[in-house]
């Protein structure tokens, strides 16, 4: 412990630059700003990950159900008294009817096919936030036998639909006449639209009354299932198994998990390849301290030899030269963590003014599923990716301390 001062204060004068051996400082320098800018990478593209993963969830869990249970047929008859024995099941929320069929929608020439979805207005604001989500109308306009429709936001641009226009809904069971078969259809007046934030629903859904939808599919008094609204979201693929079991089996359930399972399992395949991608780059950053710590070792063998002379233990000189690359990636780790954590931070006005400046949009909601790039700081990836860098950055001290160690004065001092 006696030796610990002066080995830190020669660990660190080595650091600082002179006016012979700058150049040794400088190599550390960018040594440290190589590790700062592979950490901060790392950390920034982690968040972009875990953020896009948070807002999808959130945004998918408040424009669709929790979890739906229908019958195997595509229609459940006696709904009613499934309705009730759902809505007394602890952990439900809500439990709510609907009729949900794939139909044509056609505005003078334009047309597009979207999903109809029959609903209840006084009770479609307790299991999805749609109706929160309406730009002009309520869905409390949606009343049986006046046909009226709400679309999705980007549905009724393509469709050049606008409040108090009419579109025809085209259903693809066909009615048969001694003329021929001819498609079902009605004639529905937009009372409003909505825009969720997620392209899948503002492009490929439409709300009607149940009542409208079971006249236009001839559902008569049956509907496609019960959709559930959960008090924990997590816990839905658990509740509406236990539920269709209660009930006796037979029925199809499905949850929000399933739905759109493909999303999550790719963004956390994304993200695990992303982080050993980038990974590399903190290698090579760290790897560079091998590099800055081998040029301080050849630049003072002379110094080593007189420290040797003196008394001090190969483990000493280890010691100082370990210092040295220690300080390095801790100054590398934290700055790096620092940057990371302001750039994730600050992402969103950093895109927009760069949009701003080039006139480009880069993130396309019918391809990203969003307009926005969000950004979400996880702790434990900044704990974890600060611990790795940190490792790497210790590992990469080993050899040339070691290599400073086994120096003998006399090698070092022969022509000295």
């Amino acid at each position: 412990m006696a030796s610990t001062p002066y080995e830190w204060l020669i660990g660190t004068r080595y650091l600082r630059s002179t006016h012979r051996r700058g150049f040794v400082s400088f190599v550390a320098v960018m040594s440290v700003l190589g590790l700062m800018l592979g950490v901060a990478t790392l950390i920034v593209v982690l968040s972009v990950m875990n953020g896009f993963e948070r807002e999808l969830r959130s945004r998918i869990l408040s424009v669709t159900s929790h979890a739906t249970l229908s019958g195997l047929d595509g229609a459940l008859a006696d709904w009613r008294s499934v309705q009730q024995k759902a809505q007394q099941r602890p952990g439900v929320q809500a439990a709510v009817p609907y009729i949900e069929a794939q139909g044509m929608l056609a505005h003078g020439s334009h047309i597009a096919g979207a999903s109809i979805r029959g609903v209840l207005p006084e009770e479609e604001r307790r299991t999805t936030g749609i109706a929160r989500h309406l730009q002009s109308g309520r869905i409390e306009d949606l009343q049986a036998g006046r046909y009226r429709i709400v679309l999705g936001a980007a549905l009724a641009q393509e469709l050049y639909a606008h409040v108090g226009d009419s579109v025809t809904v085209i259903a693809p069971e066909g009615t048969a006449t001694p003329e021929g078969v001819f498609p079902r259809m009605r004639r529905f007046q937009v009372s409003g639209i909505f825009h969720s934030g997620m392209y899948e629903f503002d492009r490929g859904l439409a709300l009607v009354h149940m009542a409208d939808a079971a006249k236009l599919y001839r559902m008569d008094d049956e509907v496609t299932g019960i959709r559930l609204a959960m008090q924990n979201p997590f816990q839905a693929p658990l509740i509406v198994r236990q539920l269709a079991r209660a009930l006796g089996g037979g029925y199809y359930v499905s949850d929000w998990t399933m739905a759109h399972e493909n999303f999550f399992r790719s963004i956390q395949t994304t993200k695990t390849m992303m982080f050993v991608i980038l990974l590399m780059i903190v290698a090579v950053a760290a790897f560079n301290i091998v590099a800055t710590l081998v040029m301080i070792v050849k630049e003072k063998q002379s110094d080593i030899a007189i420290l040797r002379t003196l008394g001090a233990a190969p483990r000493s000189i280890l010691v100082v030269f370990a210092i040295q690359g220690v300080l390095i990636g801790l100054a590398g780790t934290a700055a790096g963590a620092a940057l990371g954590i302001i750039l994730s931070d600050r992402l969103q006005q950093l895109l927009d003014a760069l949009q701003r400046l080039l006139g480009v949009q880069f993130m396309d909601a019918s391809v990203y599923f969003m307009s926005e790039l969000p950004a979400y700081v996880e702790w434990r990836d900044v704990l974890r990716i600060c611990s790795v860098a940190f490792v790497l950055c210790v590992l990469a001290t080993i050899y040339p301390a070691w290599r400073a160690s086994r120096t003998e004065p006399a090698d070092a001092l022969r022509h000295e």
